[in-house]
């Protein structure tokens, strides 16, 4: 009896070790166990802006004729043509309407700037630099090597000086140069 009852016991234990792990996989267990998040519904949360009053009844729609204060006053239009802020490019009038070109004014299209192509390219050049320098940075982690050869001074001074001693130019011969050791893998890696 003995037996039967240490093996009730410890079929027992293991159906309890094991009874949260069997659970465990069940959707609804999981909930009620606190393993599953239940985030709020995204379209039950609903942020409402909070009532304002505009700071000005007095605006009232611009009259026909009256200047523009956009546009600032001839002096300013003036030094921002000097100053090349904004080029003025010509509509081509070849094929077009009286329709087409009074539209395209409208819209802006005789402001377009002239150079905007290398504005554009000059712009994407420097994201471009930076978004490679931030790169260069994660791949290559070393410190690049200098550019250039490095000439080896006191070795370079005494080829000078024999060369003028025996009458020869002074850039006759090989100049000795100081060979950089190739760096292990792992070397510098923990400094």
């Amino acid at each position: 009896m003995t037996k039967m009852h240490a093996r009730t016991r410890l079929v027992l234990a293991l159906t309890c070790a094991l009874l949260p792990l069997a659970l465990s996989a069940c959707g609804e267990a999981k909930r009620a166990l606190g393993y599953e998040k239940q985030p709020p519904d995204e379209f039950q949360v609903v942020a409402r802006a909070p009532l304002s009053m505009p700071p000005d009844f007095g605006l009232r729609p611009p009259t026909p004729g009256a200047a523009r204060p956009q546009e600032g006053t001839t002096r300013d239009q003036a030094r921002r043509v000097l100053s090349g802020q904004r080029g003025v490019t010509p509509i081509a009038t070849e094929g077009r309407s009286q329709g087409d070109l009074s539209l395209m004014k409208r819209v802006g299209a005789d402001s377009i700037q002239p150079d905007i192509r290398v504005l554009v390219n000059k712009e994407t050049q420097s994201l471009a630099d930076a978004d490679k320098n931030f790169t260069d940075r994660i791949v290559f982690w070393r410190k690049p090597d200098p550019p250039g050869i490095a000439v080896d001074p006191s070795k370079e001074t005494q080829r000078i000086r024999e060369n003028q001693a025996l009458g020869k130019s002074v850039s006759e011969g090989e100049t000795p140069q100081i060979q950089r050791r190739k760096r292990a893998w792992l070397e510098g890696v923990f400094n």
